[in-house]
């Protein structure tokens, strides 16, 4: 095994969080609650869990376990074993499950399915992770990977994919066992089905084309059952963009439009093949933005989508819910009119923001430079730096007045709309200090 797959291999897998070294076998004395993935005579899958169907109605992240029970919710999924204890029991005691991800090497990131040792090595890892958490009775699923196939070139992962497939269901003969895709194409379908035959059914991570998953799955002849493991906003990859090439970000009211028609349309409509899903993403990160994929804000106030996905998931609206957002303007112009401010000038802002419940709320503004740390595959990126002092006036009633920076490039003007109750709504307008000879240059 070469230095690089060594290095990659101890940092990808390190065990840390999983203990001391468990080399015991699989015993008959288990916690375990059993899974199993049921085909009715209709043709229909569903999952089995203590006798019963089981619909995965889940998010994506570790935090705020309480809050995502009390929304309604039945699941979460990490990406890895992290902490995998403490969520787990965490899980456990508020009545959810856990689809718990065993993270594998990347080829994007440097890792070589052709290198025989360290697909061993890493198997051998996995295998004492899936030995030390197998019994837990919040567990629900095996993820083996999160979209090993984006921009990969090496088909070579499929086959370490179903050796660990294999391995896991002679360990773990109670619960399920899945592998993550980002999206699904012909190729894909063809590959998995060929070459993963151990897996229980495929998870698929989709988002601004999530409305013709049903009809994808089917039309590349993807045989059995499936779960939408991530899904949430119009990816920034996948959305309109400014003059000078930034993607435009929806407002939270908008992205709460786009959950529930997604849900609704797609994950909830296929009742043949679907499983379920895992919204995106129960936490906040910062990826393009501050606020594109996060439920929260970065203060831990909930938006307009968790009040959403609460009412999707129970039936039933929050006590106080979040606040919304009509419009948004820069100068009398909104994000899409590509604004190009002049350096130094002052211009006016406008926000028309209102409450369901006529609840009061106010909002704070934040100028941030555009992100130049993009990566792809929700790889961490850096927060720029917040601009300060330039805010000229501040009405408090959503109309206010600042001063375009000195700096002459890319920038967005944030508004978070939040109550006393953590409930907020978000949004920003991007725009251009200089020309479009100035951004042309760049």
């Amino acid at each position: 095994m070469n230095t690089k797959a060594l290095l990659l291999l101890s940092g990808l897998l390190a065990l840390s969080a999983c203990g001391p070294t468990d080399t015991t076998e699989p015993s008959t004395d288990t916690r375990a609650v059993p899974a199993t993935l049921k085909q009715d005579e209709r043709g229909h899958y569903s999952i089995y869990r203590e006798g019963e169907p089981y619909f995965i109605k889940g998010a994506g992240g570790t935090s705020r376990l309480e809050q995502l029970a009390e929304a309604g919710a039945n699941s979460v999924r990490t990406w890895d074993t992290d902490n995998a204890e403490r969520i787990l029991d965490e899980a456990q005691a508020h009545g959810l499950t856990v689809m718990l991800g065993l993270r594998m090497g990347k080829e994007r990131h440097g890792f070589d399915y052709s290198d025989e040792e360290a697909v061993k090595a890493q198997k051998a890892q996995i295998r004492e992770q899936v030995l030390r958490y197998k019994d837990h009775p919040a567990l629900l699923t095996w993820g083996i990977g999160n979209e090993l196939d984006l921009f990969y070139t090496d088909t070579n992962v499929w086959y370490a994919v179903e050796d660990i497939a294999r391995m896991i269901r002679e360990l773990d003969p109670h619960h399920l066992i899945t592998t993550v895709t980002a999206g699904i194409d012909q190729e894909k379908s063809d590959l998995i089905q060929e070459r993963v035959p151990s897996i229980d059914y495929l998870s698929i991570n989709t988002y601004g084309e999530l409305d013709t998953l049903p009809q994808k799955v089917r039309d590349v002849g993807w045989p059995g059952a499936y779960a939408v493991t991530e899904w949430g906003p119009t990816g920034h990859w996948e959305i309109a963009n400014t003059a000078w090439g930034v993607p435009i970000e929806q407002t939270s009211t908008e992205k709460a439009a786009a959950y529930r028609q997604r849900y609704e349309s797609a994950i909830l409509a296929d009742e043949e093949k679907g499983l379920g899903s895992y919204a995106f993403l129960w936490g906040q990160k910062q990826e393009t933005t501050p606020t594109w994929y996060g439920l929260f804000l970065e203060s831990g106030h909930a938006t307009e989508v968790v009040d959403t996905m609460h009412h999707l998931w129970s039936g039933e609206w929050p006590e106080h819910r979040a606040p919304s957002i009509q419009s948004f303007r820069i100068d009398d112009q909104t994000a899409y009119d590509s604004i190009y401010l002049q350096p130094g000038e002052t211009y006016e802002v406008t926000l028309e923001a209102t409450h369901p419940d006529n609840e009061p709320f106010s909002i704070r503004w934040e100028l941030l430079p555009e992100s130049t740390d993009i990566k792809s595959g929700g790889d961490r990126e850096d927060r720029p730096e917040s601009v300060p002092g330039l805010i000229v006036e501040d009405q408090g009633n959503g109309t206010m007045r600042f001063t375009a920076p000195d700096t002459r490039g890319p920038y967005r003007l944030f508004a978070y709309v939040t109550t006393e109750h953590n409930r907020a709504a978000a949004a920003n307008v991007p725009f251009f200090v200089g020309s479009a000879e100035d951004h042309a240059t760049e």
